[in-house]
């Protein structure tokens, strides 16, 4: 087992990985011994001290703005000129806003648009343009950030599910059309213990958290552990969801 979770050698992107489920994958992977890039949005000084505070060398931030394909572009000439090849790839960045699903007057048309473009085309435009160096490492996991929002219809908003839903179906294409060289996996955590949500803080989680059958508040570190499980435990699995919520979608 120690041997399957040594990821020496090993390069890893993270996006949205300046805070919550992206920041503790970052300190997960780089403390098994992975190089990892940071893909921050606004958060700069977050990515740098959070970069300086990992164990081994060679880590780089970079700015990502996935509805902006020249900075994802940028990103992946970056990748390619100091990696080589890329063995990891953690799709974290997105963002969502509350909104009550029968309120169809605050979700407006580029709300819904922005939304989807953060969890389905902004996911996509990285793999894509991150495929040669996927490819050469011959031996590579993308990692797509979901929600069981996507599965059970009930989330922050409906643009925000209905994302969710294409980026686990967009997972699902991707793994059968990008093997075997790359391996493909959602993974669907409920309401976690980040800032994520507006409005949504840990008194909330820790009031709903017994109604689920494990209650227990699920932890940024939760996700990032299951994260790193698809990597070095879930060898022969491709193209499916694994699900981190301690049962509340039940």
């Amino acid at each position: 087992m120690t041997q399957l979770s040594d990821l020496a050698g090993k390069t890893a992107i993270v996006t949205g990985g300046s805070s919550g489920i992206g920041a503790a994958a970052v300190r997960m992977l780089a403390g098994l011994g992975a190089r990892v890039m940071i893909g921050y949005h606004k958060r700069e000084n977050a990515a740098r001290e959070l970069m300086a505070s990992l164990p081994g060398s060679g880590h780089q931030i970079v700015q990502i703005t996935l509805e902006d394909l020249a900075t994802v572009e940028a990103m992946a000439a970056t990748a390619a000129a100091t990696f080589k090849t890329v063995d990891i790839l953690v799709n974290s960045a997105g963002f969502t806003r509350p909104i009550p699903h029968k309120d169809l007057e605050a979700l407006d048309i580029p709300l819904f648009d922005s939304i989807l473009i953060s969890s389905v085309r902004g996911p996509y435009s990285v793999v894509r343009a991150l495929l040669p160096l996927l490819r050469a490492s011959g031996d590579a996991t993308v990692i797509n950030v979901s929600s069981i929002s996507g599965f059970t219809g009930s989330g922050s908003s409906v643009a925000y599910c209905a994302g969710k839903a294409a980026l686990d179906n967009m997972t699902m294409s991707l793994g059968r059309a990008l093997g075997p060289e790359i391996r493909v996996l959602s993974v669907s955590p409920g309401a976690v213990a980040t800032d994520f949500v507006a409005g949504r803080d840990r008194a909330k989680l820790e009031a709903d958290a017994p109604k689920t059958p494990l209650q227990k508040v699920i932890e940024a570190e939760d996700v990032a552990q299951t994260i790193v499980a698809c990597v070095t435990h879930l060898r022969r699995s491709t193209g499916v969801r694994i699900i981190c919520d301690g049962g509340r979608h039940l």
